[in-house]
């Protein structure tokens, strides 16, 4: 679904990424991990368009997105939820969640219902700003608004951040509902490793820049996380 092949980066003069390759196969769910400051996030960054890439290519679908403007890619089908949950503090919950409707390929103004299924808390609070919102409230918000696309895959970096446990949970709970029951492809970065282990099936590794391993949740071993995820 997701193909990215000799992705390059730079910051200034500064070299970010280096022949990144990644897939992400449809119906995966795949972690990202590494130490902070390895270039996940930008990876991610640069995927959604956010940041100018020097060379490679991003395919989605089979449409090269690697050149094309950032609002391209949530309307062939991507749905990102930032670092930070970047919501509207001064818009309603449901302004928030109607930001997404804009990028929808059916073109519908409803808000689909499936969000206040998976995030009940937010039909309570549609009228309240989100920024009176919890943090783990505001991260539902988040990914509400990226649902609202109708995404077929669904970018988050660091669900987990900052969030009450049993938010965690609930958020984890439903990243595997809307990966397993609705066929949602997931990719995403996190450094929580019982959250990883919970919901991710695949993992990849970076390490200053370069993709440095990967393979099944089940083979994410101790030495592994010694090496490229322990500070």
């Amino acid at each position: 679904m997701l193909e990215i092949k000799q992705l390059n980066q730079y910051y200034g003069e500064s070299h970010t990424l280096w022949e990144v390759d990644l897939n992400v196969p449809q119906g995966s769910c795949l972690c990202l991990m590494g130490r902070n400051g390895v270039g996940k996030t930008t990876l991610l960054k640069s995927i959604m368009g956010l940041l100018p890439v020097k060379s490679g290519s991003i395919t989605f679908d089979g449409q090269e997105l690697a050149n094309r403007p950032a609002d391209r890619r949530a309307r062939v089908g991507i749905g990102y939820v930032p670092q930070g949950r970047d919501i509207f503090p001064l818009l309603s919950v449901e302004e928030n969640l109607r930001v997404g409707l804009a990028a929808r390929r059916d073109k519908s103004t409803e808000l689909p219902g499936r969000i206040f299924e998976l995030f009940p808390v937010l039909k309570q609070m549609l009228k309240r700003r989100g920024g009176d919102l919890s943090g783990g409230q505001q991260q539902q918000l988040a990914i509400g608004r990226a649902l609202a696309i109708d995404p077929k895959l669904l970018i988050l970096d660091e669900p987990a951040e900052g969030i009450q446990p049993n938010i965690v949970h609930e958020i984890g709970d439903i990243i595997k509902r809307l990966n397993e029951d609705e066929n949602i492809t997931v990719l995403l970065v996190e450094q929580k490793l019982p959250f990883t282990r919970r919901v991710a099936k695949h993992f990849c590794l970076m390490d200053r820049g370069r993709i440095v391993g990967g393979g099944g949740i089940a083979e994410l071993s101790d030495g592994l996380i010694r090496k490229y995820l322990t500070v």
